[in-house]
């Protein structure tokens, strides 16, 4: 059985911190994703739907559709802006 590479759909709005950090954590984010397509499993929350990857102090949350192999990017930000972004979902 071959394992698929997942697609990687951006949310409008997904990069509203991103673009405040500096070249060297974008990066690394951007690099995150990269392996995000790979067919790996995620750590989900409790109460959510949402699925959370960290990346140092980081946080990437998005949707996933197994159906379409499609992970849906709607927040990168740090663990304050994430817990902001949370509770207003």
């Amino acid at each position: 059985m071959e394992l698929k590479p997942w697609n990687l759909v951006f949310k409008k709005g997904w990069d509203r911190h991103f673009k405040k950090f500096d070249n060297m954590i974008q990066k690394r984010i951007l690099k995150k994703f990269n392996q995000m397509k790979q067919p790996l499993m995620a750590r989900g929350l409790k109460s959510s739907k949402a699925i959370v990857e960290e990346v140092g102090q980081y946080r990437i949350a998005f949707y996933q559709n197994e159906e379409k192999l499609q992970k849906e990017i709607h927040f990168a930000g740090n663990h304050k802006q994430y817990e902001k972004w949370y509770k207003d979902q």
